[in-house]
């Protein structure tokens, strides 16, 4: 049976609970809740539920939990011509990143940068990010991985010449962040600024 918990986020509960137990048994038992209650804190961040993806032919999901921060055309080097739709997590939000279509991934960016407030429009230019090119059956998609001000760490899980399901995990960001998605202009888009979404189940759009 699956433990519905980010498996990067396990040093960051055990240490903490561990040392909780250690304090509380020489009884240090404020400092011991103290402790423990940054383990508590850190299950509910590193918690990573099981999302049921839609099956619309086309569909594009959320690649993140969050809300939807803003919506931009602009030109991206793999999509072409493309829509940005920025999500903005918060520290009680899911932080798994999720594929939103099933795709090839042809590559993955890392680039280290700073840490601006994810709300930021620079931040996904300026920020620490990852950036996967996603080649669909029939459409190109980016996935964009930023770290915010309390993140300082961008995990990724793949590798170029993955192949990842629709909804299928690929990575997680820590402690607050955002994740832009680029998708072909022509985009029939299902979702505005200010809307709270589902990574892997909520239907960003639907590709032409």
């Amino acid at each position: 049976m699956r433990i519905p918990v980010a498996p990067e986020g396990w040093p960051f509960i055990l240490i903490p609970g561990g040392l909780a137990v250690i304090l509380g048994g020489v009884g240090w038992t404020w400092v011991a809740a103290c402790v423990g209650s940054v383990a508590l804190a850190n299950l509910g961040f590193f918690r990573d539920p099981e999302r049921i993806p839609p099956t619309l032919p086309g569909a594009v999901l959320a690649p993140s939990d969050g809300r939807v921060r803003g919506i931009r055309e602009l030109r991206d080097p793999f999509v072409g011509d493309a829509v940005r739709v920025s999500i903005f997590l918060s520290p009680l939000d899911v932080h798994v990143n999720r594929a939103p279509i099933a795709a090839l991934v042809t590559d993955v960016e890392y680039r280290p940068g700073r840490f601006l407030a994810a709300y930021r429009a620079e931040a996904s230019e300026e920020n620490e990010r990852c950036t996967l090119a996603l080649q669909g059956e029939s459409a190109r998609v980016s996935v964009r991985q930023i770290a915010g001000v309390l993140a300082r760490r961008v995990v990724c899980r793949v590798r170029p010449g993955d192949k990842l399901r629709a909804g299928e995990r690929f990575g997680l960001i820590r402690f607050g962040s955002r994740t832009d998605l680029f998708l072909p202009k022509g985009t029939d888009l299902r979702c505005r600024a200010g809307d709270t979404v589902r990574g892997g189940e909520t239907i960003l759009g639907v590709l032409p």
